[in-house]
């Protein structure tokens, strides 16, 4: 395998499950001083061990301000710098219009558009020319999926800070993206679905190519925009999502 990322310094927000731990073991294979934070300190532990290649698990919550500033301050220790931003914490939860309550919105808003702003923002003063920033979207962004109106909004936010933040930072040669994926077969999704086989069957259905997609498949992705091979992306939304969004 190529080593795209040799000797670069990668933060991963979010990366103790799912895409975020899949894509945190694409960089570390590659070369990559990973680094990764996650709110659960135990589950958090077993992802650096699964990744192995010296990653560093900085736990904290992306909504606290100062647990921001604690994980960027580590990495200035250690390293004096930031290559890579995957913003990719984030939390899903289903709120009807008519049961939308001050803690619905507080805990969408604070995870998925507070935390993602602060995590870049707060990278910044580490962040060469050169560096790339990918921001973890949702097909959700661009559908009025039913039933989840506030994340369907948060993702849409995301889906403009790239563009927004493409034009703030040109002059300083970071690059922004964002990748979007659909359904994605994450550990808590599989264990619902175990449960629910025709809720499986009706998800499957409605994806072009016919199943959800694997971790690995969204964490290529994201490699993919962080790297050189990228070079001439900028502002733009990568879905990984089998189709659902395009056709």
């Amino acid at each position: 395998m190529t080593k795209r990322f040799q000797n670069k310094v990668v933060v991963i927000t979010g990366g103790s499950d799912g895409i975020g731990l899949a894509t945190a073991r694409l960089f570390a294979i590659e070369g990559a001083h990973v680094y990764i934070t996650g709110r659960r300190q135990e589950l958090l532990a077993e992802a650096v061990k699964a990744i192995g290649h010296g990653a560093v698990g900085v736990q904290g919550d992306v909504a606290n301000a100062a647990d921001v500033a604690r994980l960027y301050e580590r990495i200035r220790h250690d390293h004096h710098k930031v290559d890579v931003v995957f913003a990719n914490a984030g939390i899903y939860e289903v709120a009807a219009l008519d049961a939308i309550d001050d803690t619905h919105f507080d805990s969408i808003f604070n995870v998925n558009v507070k935390g993602m702003v602060f995590t870049v923002q707060k990278a910044l003063p580490l962040m060469p020319a050169g560096s790339t920033v990918v921001l973890n979207g949702s097909i959700a962004g661009s559908k009025g999926l039913p039933g989840q109106s506030l994340y369907n909004a948060s993702k849409a936010a995301v889906r403009s800070f790239a563009r927004s933040w493409t034009n703030d930072l040109k002059e300083r040669g970071i690059r922004v993206n964002v990748v979007s994926p659909g359904g994605t077969e994450t550990r808590l999704i599989r264990s619902y679905l175990d449960s629910q086989p025709d809720v499986e069957e009706a998800l499957n259905k409605g994806v072009p190519l016919g199943r959800l997609a694997e971790p690995n498949e969204v964490a290529r992705a994201v490699l993919f925009l962080a790297s050189s091979e990228s070079s001439f992306v900028a502002g733009h939304e990568l879905f990984v999502d089998g189709g659902v969004a395009a056709v």
